[in-house]
């Protein structure tokens, strides 16, 4: 169990992360990225530090190990596997979406199924079995970059005029494969340890030399994480955007310029077939995105919170309309907090013995988050109203002579200090219109891919449509035109 310490000694490790038309010097260093990486430092301390109940003895390696990569066999184990994950989520309130513990997950998954990967030639099971054995012994952040480019979303990367565009494999060497090109979204992937790169998307029989599955250190050479641009720098403070300077995790498109992948870090190579695999059949998606929906579920939470406490505040809580609203928004959230544990109730287990969350309430909530997200925004919009407009300029508005006076007088409420007021309406501010909420408000419709697939695929999918459809047509069987049939 590393510290948050140890995790930033790892960081200045020559790797390039381009920002500003400009290499990073040190990533731990530079304003876009120091604040979030304490943040994550401070998560891997709390793991570290044995009575906040987040580690637990691992089978596989015969250690200690950070309980949010485990693999969950029994009812027990998958509870207190969602609690260590929620107690991660806590500490950023749901607003670091791909924290350490998401794509861990993932491999916890793989771990448990390395027959998935297996190769007629390579040794590919055991590496990813054995990479799922690092993650557990060294503690580590891993990334990934999992969907081809936005070049064209009308055909694959087969179809695409110029080579290469979609990470690929170039040659084949004894060392390993050569690949060239790019991924996106590799959220965290600057401040990580290492990427995971795959393909989650249908490729078809043409599209071979990209249904690729790797991992490489992120400060790998001819690795470049190409990031958006930050918000956290332009912060003014962290009294005036309180979530900007914290939790503004890098979002990167990943480039490859004729990367090696060492032989033991292949864990698919180009098998359309077996990229079809790794997510479903050894049930990472579901069990990934269940860690998701825990992370979702104290944001929404924690937006709840915010909402409630600025009716007080403006004391228009005692008014019918504003309870409908409250009441709409505590629907919304409560929904989701019950479909997590619906899931974790009816998980099941599978060949390996892993506990699989139920795929009908997880994908079921998974389908309304596009729907969901927007509305609770909308709700907390709708709450504070022209408040968040009449707020002060910044926070040397509340300290100038010049200024001070006035604010302290015109912007409080009954009760309520003005420092108070307005540490609030710029937290709601933070959530519903600066540059960090519209990410985030993107990133919750697209978090589980395009909704339409969401719903389409997933959802629709897993619902158990067969059985009901079965149980109507027995209904309808039991009846004619000539009334109820007698049964025999």
């Amino acid at each position: 169990m590393r510290t948050g310490e140890e995790y930033i000694k790892t960081l200045n490790d020559g790797r390039t992360v381009l920002i500003d038309g400009e290499a990073v010097e040190n990533v731990a260093e530079h304003p876009a990225f120091r604040n979030v990486i304490r943040t994550i430092a401070e998560l891997f301390d709390i793991a570290a530090y044995p009575a906040n109940g987040m580690q637990y003895h691992s089978e596989e390696i015969d250690g200690t190990a950070n309980r949010v990569f485990s693999i969950p066999r029994t009812a027990e184990e998958l509870k207190l596997r969602r609690q260590a994950v929620e107690r991660w989520a806590k500490h950023t309130h749901g607003w670091v979406g791909r924290s350490p513990d998401h794509v861990g997950t993932f491999f916890a998954a793989f771990g448990a199924h390395p027959e998935v990967f297996e190769n007629s030639e390579r040794d590919f099971a055991g590496n990813i079995r054995r990479y799922y054995e690092r993650i557990l012994r060294e503690d580590l952040y891993v990334s990934y970059a999992i969907i081809p480019p936005q070049v064209s979303r009308a055909t694959t990367a087969s179809g695409w005029e110029g080579d290469f565009l979609q990470v690929g494999v170039v040659r084949e060497t004894e060392e390993g494969l050569i690949v060239r090109g790019s991924q996106m979204l590799a959220t965290g992937g600057a401040i990580a340890d290492e990427v995971f790169v795959t393909c989650i998307k249908p490729l078809g029989p043409d599209d071979v030399d990209f249904a690729i599955s790797f991992a490489l250190p992120t400060a790998t050479e001819g690795l470049k994480f190409l990031c958006r641009r930050p918000f956290s720098p332009a912060a003014t403070s962290e009294f005036d955007y309180p979530l900007t300077s914290h939790y503004d995790e890098p979002d990167a498109l990943v480039i490859f310029e004729d990367v090696l992948v060492p032989w033991d870090r292949v864990f698919i190579d180009r098998s359309v077939e077996t990229l079809r695999r790794q997510f479903f059949e050894t049930g990472a998606h579901a069990l990934g995105n269940w860690q998701a929906q825990t992370r979702f579920t104290t944001k929404l939470q924690f937006i709840a919170a915010v909402a409630r406490k600025v009716t007080q505040v403006n004391g228009t809580d005692k008014i019918p309309g504003v309870q409908e609203k409250l009441g709409e928004l505590a629907a919304l959230v409560s929904s989701v907090e019950s479909a997590l544990i619906a899931a974790e109730y009816t998980a099941q287990a599978d060949s390996s013995g892993m506990l699989v969350p139920g795929k009908r309430a997880l994908y079921g909530v998974m389908g309304l988050q596009s729907e969901t997200y927007p509305r609770v925004i909308a709700i907390l919009r709708d709450l504070v109203g022209g408040g968040v407009l009449q707020l002060p300029s910044s926070v040397v508005d509340m300290k100038s002579p010049v200024t001070a006076p006035d604010v302290e007088r015109y912007i409080a409420s009954p009760g309520v200090s003005s420092e108070e007021r307005i540490k609030l309406f710029r937290l709601a501010w933070d959530i519903i219109g600066s540059e960090f909420a519209g990410r985030h408000q993107q990133y919750e419709l697209f978090y589980a891919g395009a909704p339409f697939v969401v719903k389409g695929v997933y959802t629709y999918r897993n619902y158990g449509y067969e059985a009901q459809v079965a149980e109507l047509d027995e209904f309808l069987a039991s009846y004619g035109v000539d009334g109820r049939k007698e049964e025999n």
